[in-house]
């Protein structure tokens, strides 16, 4: 597998070093602000883990952070829409494309590029103009780098304050040794792994419930609790 190397200049820390920064100006996952890795700690161990063993290009910092548009893009929208759609995607934990939660929002992987087509699958979809939560991710953006499952980096110890309230986790990890690309959704499922949906269900998959959960809040008010879990 080909190593993505880091990029020249690493993006500002101090701009919206959140959980995920996409195409929709008016969303921010949020986050704590970057401050540069320290050589040896639990987050450099993450970071090698990224990139040795994955090949994802990451920007230094605490949290680390994982760069969109090179291997992959994100779908980032809210957990209850996130859950309702894998539901109808593929179970999780099981084989298929990355899916991450961090705090009350669903973060899908697809294929790099695919943020790029979200806003002309919207319109095509009949979803143009709705206000759905649902952001795209892809060249320039980045997310939180959720820490490795069950010490992935086999280096012991994790960094502090993963596994806490809020912090980036992986639902559905990546796996190294394969390519990830193989299982990301794409304008076209042919050619893809077996079983992996195309985009533009994906899409339209996710807008459904984005707008079911939309309406739900709106009948309810922001008060309900929407449970985060199958059924």
């Amino acid at each position: 597998m080909a190593i993505v190397p880091l990029p020249r200049r690493p993006l500002d820390p101090s701009d919206n070093s959140g959980g995920a920064t996409g195409i929709n100006p008016g969303h921010t996952a949020g986050g704590r602000p970057g401050v540069p890795g320290v050589p040896g700690d639990p987050w450099d161990a993450v970071r090698q883990w990224y990139e040795n063993d994955l090949g994802w290009a990451t920007v230094p910092g605490t949290p680390l952070h994982l760069i969109t548009g090179l291997r992959f893009d994100v779908l980032d929208v809210p957990a209850p829409a996130g859950f309702a759609a894998l539901r109808h995607l593929g179970p999780v934990p099981g084989p298929g494309s990355p899916v991450a939660l961090r705090g009350g929002r669903i973060w899908l992987l697809v294929a790099a590029g695919g943020a790029e087509e979200v806003p002309g699958l919207l319109e095509w979809l009949d979803w143009g103009g709705l206000d759905l939560d649902l952001t795209a991710v892809g060249t320039g953006g980045r997310i939180e780098a959720p820490a490795p499952a069950g010490g992935a980096t086999g280096r012991g110890g994790m960094p502090e304050g993963t596994g806490s309230q809020g912090a980036a986790v992986w639902l559905r990890p990546p796996e190294p040794g394969r390519e990830v690309e193989a299982s990301l959704p794409t304008m076209s499922a042919l050619g893809g792994a077996a079983g992996t949906p195309d985009l533009v269900r994906v899409v339209d998959t996710v807008a459904t419930h984005c707008h079911r959960v939309r309406l739900r809040r709106a009948s309810t008010g922001p008060s309900e609790s929407q449970p985060l879990a199958f059924s």
